[in-house]
């Protein structure tokens, strides 16, 4: 088993009662470290890249070889995901290009202004998903205001607005999406809560209750990383200005897990490992010009973080499920 959707992969969780990772990735490297880390954790996975946000010029190309990379891992089950889709074309570029599911992220106007009202973000979301369903593509929507940037660079805590239980029902009976990310207490990018009460902002009660009212769709966490300490020290340490703050702890994501979280995004956490690797590697090595050295160390350490993150999410040792 290899490539599939979303839709599959989340079916496969609920009934094993576990989370799904999903890891941010902007080159091939990065995709071999998710890639190589769910292999060795025998876990399914989700690749995903967000438009725009990339190593390379030409988009198509960098989509077209991710998917290539994807698909020579045969032994893993992967969905290739299109992360935070502002727009209905980006949906439509990334389908063209073979990703398994997109996401449609209607919850803020395109130029992320302000948040969009619910009706509009239902008739932008029911667009895409009349589109993907018709050409056997998952589609995951958003609901509530997830704080922070997407991009992961020092984003700026916003006021959240949490997901509603009975807007979540009227938002999945109208659109029929197959996952919906919904605001619960997390932030996204390097920078989420300036104080560790920022961490307590996740409800699990509140997860558990949108469960029950939406039972047959995937719940999403956006936003969840823990901002390990140790890897923004190092990256200070050898040149680096990352402001330190507080993430998700692991044990929190682990209680929302069980309340029907079945898929976790994870970015900053993952992009911290490796460039505290990269930076440390080029620090030791200073005479060295030949990269490959200190991009395997990178790619090594990323590895090692999606790994921990799979065992806690619950995913390790399900590759053979479904």
């Amino acid at each position: 088993m290899t490539l599939t959707t979303l839709a599959h992969l989340l079916a496969d969780a609920e009934r094993g009662g576990y989370a799904v990772g999903a890891f941010n990735v902007s080159d091939l490297n990065q995709a071999v470290a998710v890639l190589d880390a769910a292999r060795a954790e025998r876990s399914p996975v989700v690749v995903q890249a967000i438009a725009g946000t990339s190593a390379y010029d030409d988009e198509g190309w960098w989509w077209d070889q991710l998917r290539a990379v994807v698909e020579s891992y045969a032994d893993v089950p992967v969905g290739l995901h299109l992360d935070h889709g502002r727009h209905r074309d980006d949906c439509v570029r990334a389908m063209d290009h073979g990703f398994t599911s997109v996401m449609i992220d209607a919850s803020r106007s395109v130029d992320d202004d302000e948040p969009n009202d619910l009706e509009t973000n239902i008739a932008l979301t029911r667009e895409v998903v009349e589109l993907a369903h018709a050409r056997g593509v998952s589609v995951e929507g958003e609901l509530g205001t997830v704080g922070g940037a997407e991009s992961g660079a020092n984003g700026i805590v916003e006021e959240l607005v949490y997901a509603d239980p009975e807007e979540a029902a009227h938002f999945v009976e109208a659109t029929g999406v197959d996952a919906l990310a919904v605001a619960v207490g997390t932030s996204h990018g390097t920078v989420k809560f300036t104080d560790p009460s920022g961490g307590e902002r996740l409800r699990p009660e509140l997860v558990a209750a949108i469960k029950e009212r939406v039972p047959g769709v995937g719940l999403v966490l956006h936003g969840s990383s823990s901002i390990p300490p140790e890897y923004v020290e190092t990256i200070n340490a050898h040149g680096g200005a990352l402001t330190p703050s507080y993430g998700i702890a692991p044990e929190a994501k682990v209680a929302v897990v069980a309340q029907g979280i079945r898929k976790v995004n994870q970015g900053a956490d993952s992009h911290l490992a490796w460039t505290a690797a990269l930076r440390t590697a080029l620090a030791e090595r200073p005479a060295e010009v030949e990269p490959s050295a200190a991009v395997a160390q990178a790619r090594q350490a990323m590895s090692g973080i999606i790994r921990r993150r799979m065992r806690e999410f619950g995913s390790a040792g399900r590759a053979s499920a479904g």
